[in-house]
């Protein structure tokens, strides 16, 4: 039973825009109301009515220790005591730029900000000056926060070349974006043909994460590195998703690609409101006050999201934080349940990135793109979200979205989890 839920979303939808704030926590990807949570711990959430979960959500991704890590929650409390805010430099910001400088092979300076959204934003700003130029590559399927430059074929958002993916974005701003097929390094060789001097930057993300886990090939981020580095161009790698979550640093180091300008978020803030931006000294020394791209923020480098994320970067450094068991175990239980799947006779995709996955419900032999990913049949990934939800398992309410392992999930977590996989899909 989730009456206590339903009492709130009632509530909430008399105030807030469909009785969220955010569009995907309102299940309208999967059908009925939402799941309140009321706590966290480890591997669980517990939701106003007392249900308890499994948590494969991890808040989209930053919560990679699991919920309420008591080193992160005593960082917390000592920053708290100290004071929440003071529109003035601390000793913590620079710790934290310290931290993600020595981290990220890209960064020389960084600046922190509040959301990825933001770190973006900022970044295509920087990108535009630096180069003096307009028009931004990004590809179908990618998603890099709502700022309107960036709204053309973002993830599961509308389809159509060329016209924005929201209301209230000119389609003058919108034409200054070219969005390109993920993967497919041709478009990318004909699109630098045509535009030429024209591209400011390409942004991408080496892993993509809304729509639904889809890696990108090393030969096509690759491309994108000669391309811009022939043009004039700069390559900027959106790690908001990706940095911290496969290895400590950028994904960037596993591939031995670096971009220009690097923009990070989720994992670094240790579950509150972050994000940063960054890349070698002579592009960054164009951000206000050095140079003339504005970018401000009141709460940038807030102490509390400081204290979280420098406490969680600290605990992954340690030994017993090891990313490849991470992986390890990600991998075997999405084998796991592929099989379950076959056994039942449903047609499934299961692409597996380090500690993310997505289960796409496609009789496609893979998915390495945005026209791929839409093949999935979302009505069924509906129904089996809530089946999965009704054995106490929390995956993402959305097809096209990743779901994430925790350091926290244990051996006993994931065979119960693999039986609530089990029986949800036996009951398909």
């Amino acid at each position: 039973m989730r009456s206590n839920s339903e009492a709130l979303f009632a509530r909430g939808f008399a105030r807030m825009p469909g009785g969220v704030n955010s569009p995907v926590r309102a299940f309208r990807a999967v059908g009925g109301n939402p799941v309140f949570i009321a706590k966290g711990a480890g591997s669980r959430i517990y939701d106003v009515d007392g249900n308890s979960y499994l948590d494969f959500l991890s808040s989209w991704g930053p919560m990679i220790l699991g919920h309420a890590h008591p080193v992160v929650v005593a960082a917390l409390i000592a920053a708290a005591h100290e004071g929440t805010s003071f529109g003035a430099t601390t000793e913590r910001e620079v710790i934290m730029a310290e931290m993600l400088c020595e981290a990220v092979p890209s960064l020389e300076k960084v600046r922190l900000v509040n959301s990825g959204t933001e770190a973006v934003m900022s970044a295509v700003r920087l990108a535009r000056a630096f180069t003096n130029r307009d028009m931004i590559i990004k590809f179908d399927g990618c998603y890099h926060g709502h700022s309107d430059s960036l709204l053309v074929q973002a993830g599961s958002g509308v389809a159509t070349l060329g016209i924005p993916d929201s209301q209230g974005v000119p389609l003058a701003i919108a034409a200054q974006t070219r969005s390109l097929p993920y993967n497919d390094i041709p478009a990318l060789l004909s699109a630098f043909a045509k535009y030429d001097s024209r591209i400011a930057a390409v942004i991408v993300e080496p892993v993509a994460g809304n729509m639904g886990v889809v890696k990108g090939s090393r030969d096509f981020l690759a491309a994108a590195r000669e391309l811009t580095s022939t043009n004039g161009a700069l390559l900027i790698f959106d790690e908001v998703i990706t940095g911290f979550r496969f290895g400590y640093g950028g994904y960037q180091d596993i591939i031995g690609i670096t971009p220009d300008i690097t923009c990070l978020g989720k994992i670094i803030g240790g579950g509150l409101p972050v994000g940063a931006f960054g890349g070698k000294e002579e592009i960054m020394s164009l951000v206000a006050p050095l140079g003339g791209v504005y970018q401000a923020g009141t709460l940038a480098g807030n102490p509390l999201a400081m204290a979280a994320g420098i406490a969680t970067l600290e605990l992954l450094q340690e030994a017993s934080y090891q990313y490849e068991d991470l992986e390890r175990k990600t991998f075997g239980f999405c084998q796991e349940i592929q099989g379950f799947f076959a056994a039942k006779g449903i047609a499934v995709v299961i692409n597996q990135a380090g500690s993310a996955f997505t289960c796409f419900f496609t009789e496609g032999q893979s998915i390495s793109d945005f026209a791929t990913a839409k093949q999935a049949d979302t009505k069924a990934y509906g129904a089996f979200f809530h089946r999965l939800l009704a054995n106490g398992l929390y995956f993402p309410p959305a097809q096209f979205e990743a779901a994430f392992f925790s350091f926290a999930h244990s051996d006993a977590d994931i065979a119960l989890a693999l039986e609530g996989v089990k029986k949800a899909i036996q009951s398909l």
